[in-house]
């Protein structure tokens, strides 16, 4: 009923225009060479002269030089690798041929597609600088002009071994890498700024729900290497079939170092997942189909829930996993105001959350008036041909004994009236059709509680709150889809909380031949979940066709046929 199913977005990002730039540079550091893949736009040709073949130097006007001492001069004096501070490193041109740019996300930078033939025609170049064994610092520079501005608008990604050190960002000078080469995750940019949002090998997070606390954990299974056996050592890979032992293993090893506490009391939260994840600035996404991971890249994120009694006043979580490599850890305490972002360290490790919400939302039920008994009903039927028959008889009785002049005029006028009183009096009494205003009311009610529901964390405490609102014959039907529209399929299962619930249209009408409604509805749900340190936000649209009776002294759903859902 309620799908969750696009992309997510996170609650902040720190956003650049790098990925637009004129010119992109990617950059591979391996263990003998670094490859530099360059798309260079036509503003930037200038910059790159020293690049271009001798058809396209001479056309922007330069006079003829020798095309192998302007590629000499390009590496040596242009775009200059350095590796330890020595000399420029030598390079050479693989290829240059005119292509389309590679659109990407404004935010990620990971390409889109772009129809065949309308892409941004670019240069694209790549290059190949031979790289002494295993600095420790290699450096870059952008081609630069007078005063030592770059003379190029340069977007750029470094890659070592694999792992990205940084997020797209802008190559405006000359920048240094300290290169980590017995784990590149650990290679790192001096300038801060050009570090990647995920740059830390560990995070803790804490999401303080009504009904749930919930931790959620995320860690390099190389990292954890170093305090538990995870059979890793001197591999590269982490192949699909030693994947599942390996989340076990992980899983166990970290419920014994969360130390939860609610409200006083020391917790063992029950393993509720773990997967591998795939992270970006976006988002944090897991990785389904299981794949061979890269042993530097490979994360996992673990979850362990707790389910409470309404909202605790407070929560903390301890965290003791610390070495000469992990002195920071990122987290974050969560509740429905936002994250309190945190770092936990060895002199500070406590993450907590305490319950300062001055007006905390505790999901609640709508009370549904139930349908009139059987009594009311049959009374309902036969009253009318009753009342008419009694009232008839006394007016026949009244009019008879003013013609025998035995009762004045005036006396029974007087009567008269006070049978059409009664008669009033006694209508207000019995059942009458359903309004569109109570059909409304009922249809926002059931679904609101339908959806209310899924506050709870057992299936059991789920199916109770159900069975008020839907039918045993719809009760399962509804419960399975409705639990997979609230599940986001790429966060490994985790179940978005709805928010609020919009009542667009109620076109109601009797069912024939007995008591209920058929109703044609169009209705918005907003929900969100906090997930991985973000928070994930959906609004969809429906219109279904839904069936209301009474069952068992109480209005519920007998049908719903889902006509057309939208993500707005």
């Amino acid at each position: 009923m309620l799908l969750f199913a696009s992309p997510a977005h996170p609650d902040a990002i720190v956003i650049t225009k790098a990925m637009t730039a004129s010119t992109i540079a990617e950059i591979y550091i391996e263990e003998e060479e670094i490859l530099v893949e360059l798309e260079i736009g036509g503003q930037d040709l200038e910059g790159f002269r020293n690049l271009m073949p001798d058809p396209v130097y001479q056309r922007m006007g330069h006079e003829p030089r020798p095309w192998i001492e302007r590629l000499t001069e390009f590496f040596g004096q242009d775009l200059v690798v350095r590796a330890d501070g020595g000399s420029p490193l030598a390079g050479r041109l693989v290829s240059i041929e005119p292509r389309e740019r590679v659109p990407r996300d404004e935010i990620t930078g990971d390409p889109l597609p772009v129809p065949e033939g309308e892409g941004e025609p670019v240069v694209f170049a790549e290059l190949v600088y031979e790289l002494p064994a295993r600095p420790e610092t290699m450096s870059i520079s952008p081609p630069t002009g007078q005063g030592g501005v770059s003379q190029a608008s340069i977007g750029f990604m470094t890659y070592h071994h694999g792992v990205p050190v940084n997020d797209f960002r802008y190559l405006s000078g000359e920048e240094t890498l300290d290169l980590d080469w017995s784990d590149p995750w650990y290679t790192a940019f001096r300038n801060r700024n050009l570090r990647r949002q995920y740059d830390a090998p560990m995070n803790a997070f804490l999401y303080v729900e009504p009904y749930e606390v919930r931790t959620e954990i995320i860690a390099r299974p190389l990292d954890l290497q170093r305090w538990i056996d995870l059979g890793l050592e001197g591999r590269e890979t982490i192949p699909v079939e030693m994947q599942y032992e390996l989340n076990q293993k992980v899983a166990a090893f970290l419920a014994e170092h969360q130390n939860l506490t609610i409200d006083g009391q020391p917790i063992q939260p029950e393993l509720d997942r773990v997967n591998f994840l795939r992270r970006s600035l976006r988002t944090s996404t897991v990785i389904d189909p299981p794949e061979e991971l890269d042993i530097y890249s490979a994360t996992l994120g673990v979850i362990f829930v707790h389910p409470t009694e309404g909202l605790p006043q407070e929560a903390s979580l301890t965290w003791d996993l610390f070495d000469d490599k992990i002195q920071r850890v990122p987290g974050a305490a969560t509740d429905e105001a936002g994250p309190l972002r945190f770092f936990l360290q060895p002199d500070d490790n406590i993450l907590l959350w305490k319950n300062f919400l001055k007006n905390p939302t505790i999901p609640t039920l709508v009370d549904i008036a139930p349908p009139p008994s059987l009594g009311l009903r049959m009374l309902g039927w036969s009253s009318w041909l009753l009342a008419a028959l009694f009232f008839g008889t006394l007016v026949l009785m009244i009019g008879s004994l003013v013609r025998e002049r035995t009762v004045p005029r005036r006396v029974a006028v007087f009567s008269m009236v006070l049978l059409l009183a009664a008669g009033a009096a006694f209508a207000a009494t019995l059942p009458s059709r359903m309004t569109d205003e109570r059909a409304e009311e009922m249809v926002a009610g059931l679904l609101h509680n339908v959806y209310r529901a899924f506050d709870f964390r057992t299936e059991e405490n789920i199916y109770d709150v159900l069975d008020r609102s839907v039918s045993g014959d719809l009760l399962t039907e509804i419960y399975l889809e409705t639990r997979r529209g609230l599940e986001l399929a790429s966060q490994g299962g985790a179940r978005a909380k709805v928010k609020e619930i919009e009542m667009l249209e109620v076109e109601s009408r009797p069912l024939e031949g007995k008591q209920g409604i058929a109703a044609h509805t169009q209705w918005n749900v907003s929900g969100s979940v906090g997930h991985w340190g973000h928070v994930h936000t959906r609004t969809n649209q429906y219109e279904a066709d839904l069936t209301i009776e009474p069952i068992d002294g109480a209005w519920k759903l007998t049908g719903l046929t889902i006509l057309q859902e939208e993500r707005l």
